[in-house]
C-alpha cells in the first residue's frame, strides 16, 4: 500500500508543479505587454517585460528540477537504486557505522552532483542573461567545494550522533535525536553570522555616519538591539539587493547587501529595515521556530515508527537486513526521500503564514516610518530584482512567501 500511496503522491506533485508553472507562464506572458495601472508611474515597460520574462525563464527551470528530480527519486527507490547502493557499500565497510555513515553521505553527494547543472545554469544562463549574475566561475566552484566541506564537518558528527542514538537508545531514540537536532538548530543560527557567513561573503562595518545614527535612533525607538550593523559585498556574486537580519538572541546583526544601500535612499533604507524588526518585534522568527520544532517532532515520532516495520523498507525498494538488523542508513534516507512528497501539499499552508507575517511586518513598518517610503522602495526592489508584477493568483497562493506586489502595496497605501 505505501508504494501505492507513494507512486500515487509522486505523481500528484509532478503533476501539479508542472500544472502551476504552465499556469504561470501563461499569466506572465499574458500580461507582458503593459504594465499594470497602478504601476505606471513607476516602472517602465521595459522593466516590466524584463521581469516577466526572466520569471518564465526561472518557471522553465523549475519544471526541468521537477522532473528531474521525480526521476531520480524513482531511480533510487523503486528501481533498486539504493538498494545497490547499500549493497555494494556494505560489501566494501559492512554493516556498522562506517557503512551507515557512507551510505548517507554518497546519496547527499549524488543528489548534490544532480543539482549542480541547475544551479549552473541558473548562475550562468538565466542570472547572466538578465544582467544579475556577478559571480565567476571560479567563484562558483569554490562556493560549492566550501558548501561541500562545512556539510562534511557539520552534517557528519550529527549524522553519526543521530545513527548512535538510533542503534543504543532504545524504543523512543527519535525523542533524544530530536532533542540533539533543535539544540543543533538554535547553535547554528547563533554562530553562523561570525563564523559561517564570513567564509562566502566580506562583512564590514556601515561606515556611513548619517545612515548609521538615523537606523540606530530607530532600533532604539523600536526597543531593538543588535551586535552590529554591517555591509556586505553582496554585488560580488548577484546584482539583487537585500536587508537581513541575523543571528539568534544576543548574537543577533543587520546585514545591509552593498546593492541596496547603493540604489535606495536613507528614508526608503529605514522604511525597509522597519519592514524587517516588524518581523522580531511580532515574535514571528519565535513563531517559526516553533512551528518548525513541533513539526520535526511529528516527523521523528513518525519515523521512529516507521523504522521498526519492514515493509516501509520493501515498499520503498530496499530489502532490509534481517541478520544484523541495522538499517537504520537506509531507512533515513528514505524517509528524508520519501516526506517531501507526501508534504508538498501541505506548502501552501506555509506560504500563507508567511504571506500573513509579511503583511504584519509591513503594518509595524508604516507605524514606525513613513509607507510612502516602503512603498517607493518596494517598487524600485521589485524593478531592480525583476520580480514580475502580474503573477498566477494560484502560483502565487501555492508558492509565494511574500504577498504580490500589488497586494502588498494596496495595503500599505491604506494605512496613510
Amino acid at each position: 500500500m505505501l508504494t501505492i500511496f507513494f507512486m500515487l503522491a509522486l505523481i500528484a506533485m509532478v503533476s501539479t508543479k508542472l500544472w502551476l508553472a504552465a499556469r504561470q507562464i501563461r499569466y506572465v506572458a499574458f500580461h507582458r505587454s503593459a504594465v499594470p495601472r497602478q504601476f505606471e508611474p513607476t516602472i517602465s515597460l521595459t522593466a516590466h517585460q524584463r521581469a516577466a520574462d526572466y520569471t518564465v525563464a526561472r518557471t522553465h527551470l523549475a519544471s526541468a528540477e521537477a522532473v528531474t528530480g521525480a526521476i531520480v527519486l524513482i531511480a533510487l527507490t523503486l528501481l533498486g537504486g539504493l538498494q545497490a547502493l547499500s549493497t555494494t557499500l556494505a560489501g566494501l565497510l559492512g554493516h556498522g557505522y562506517a557503512g551507515q555513515i557512507a551510505l548517507v553521505a554518497s546519496v547527499i553527494v549524488l543528489l548534490s552532483l544532480i543539482d549542480l547543472p541547475f544551479d549552473y545554469i541558473r548562475h550562468f544562463s538565466i542570472e547572466q542573461r538578465f544582467g544579475f549574475n556577478r559571480m565567476t566561475k571560479t567563484l562558483f566552484v569554490v562556493d560549492s567545494l566550501k558548501g561541500f566541506v562545512l556539510s562534511a564537518v557539520f552534517g557528519l558528527p550529527l549524522l553519526f550522533i543521530v545513527l548512535w542514538l538510533m542503534e543504543q537508545a532504545g524504543r523512543f531514540w527519535w525523542l533524544w535525536a530530536w532533542g540533539v537536532w533543535a539544540t543543533f538548530s538554535l547553535l547554528a543560527l547563533i554562530i553562523y553570522p561570525t563564523l559561517i557567513a564570513p567564509l562566502f561573503n566580506k562583512f564590514e562595518p556601515l561606515r556611513d555616519e548619517t545612515m548609521r545614527r538615523r537606523i540606530e535612533a530607530l532600533l532604539k525607538r523600536c526597543g531593538f538591539a543588535a551586535r552590529g550593523l554591517f555591509v556586505m559585498d553582496g554585488s560580488r556574486r548577484s546584482a539583487h539587493g537585500n536587508a537581513y537580519f541575523t543571528g539568534f538572541g544576543r548574537a543577533k546583526r543587520i546585514v545591509f547587501f552593498d546593492t541596496l544601500l547603493a540604489r535606495l535612499s536613507g528614508n526608503e533604507v529605514e522604511a525597509v529595515l522597519a519592514h524587517e524588526l516588524g518581523h522580531f518585534k511580532r515574535r514571528h522568527v519565535t513563531q517559526r521556530l516553533v512551528i518548525t520544532f513541533a513539526i520535526s517532532f511529528g516527523l521523528l515520532a513518525l519515523f521512529g515508527w516507521l523504522v521498526q516495520h519492514s515493509w516501509f523498507y520493501s515498499s520503498l525498494g530496499v530489502t532490509p537486513v534481517l541478520t544484523t538488523g541495522n538499517n537504520h542508513g537506509a531507512a533515513l534516507i528514505l524517509f528524508f526521500l520519501m516526506m517531501p512528497v507526501f508534504l508538498f501539499f501541505l506548502g501552501p499552508l506555509n506560504s500563507l503564514l508567511s504571506r500573513r507575517h509579511e503583511f504584519e511586518a509591513d503594518a509595524f513598518a508604516a507605524q514606525q516610518t513613513n509607507p510612502h517610503e516602503l512603498v517607493s522602495a518596494l517598487v524600485k526592489l521589485y524593478e531592480d530584482n525583476a520580480s514580475t508584477l502580474t503573477p498566477d493568483p494560484i502560483y502565487s497562493t501555492f508558492y509565494y512567501s511574500h504577498p504580490p506586489a500589488a497586494q502588498r502595496i494596496e495595503r500599505l497605501l491604506a494605512t496613510t
